[in-house]
Order: C-alpha cells, then structure tokens, then sequence
C-alpha cells in the first residue's frame, strides 16, 4: 500500500509541478491540492479514532492520489 501511495504522489507531483512551471496550473487545481489533502486527513483521522487500523487510515490518501495521478495523465 505505502509503495502504491508513494508511486500514485510521485505522479501527482510530477504532472502538478509541470503545469505549475508551464503557467498552466489552474485556480481549480491549486484549490483541489489543499481540499483534498484535508478531506483525506478527516477520513484518516476518523479511521485511527474509530480503531480501523493503519490500512484504513492510509485509503484515504491512497484512493485520492490514485485518482489524480489517473486524472492528470489524461487516463
């Protein structure tokens, strides 16, 4: 799962830093990077309160980066 998560968050940088070098970074995705990353913290925190385990905590951060790296390679 942690090389799942770390290879999905690779991607993600790589294609954001990208956009953001070319001047193509839009206000919807600069709003999209934070949002995200506190709803993920919201379900991983919920995870760990509620004792769902370490697997469950990680999901969060995992189905999103997956998406976006899905997202943003145009796939």
């Amino acid at each position: 799962m942690m090389t799942q998560l770390t290879l999905a968050s690779w991607e993600t940088i790589f294609h954001r830093t990208l956009m953001m070098a070319q001047g193509t970074c839009s206000v919807a995705e600069y709003q999209r990077m934070v949002t995200e990353k506190a709803a993920a913290m919201q379900a991983s925190s919920l995870a760990l309160m509620t004792g769902r385990g370490q697997a469950a905590a990680l999901a969060p951060y995992l189905v999103r980066s997956r998406a976006n790296a899905k997202r943003l390679r145009g796939g």
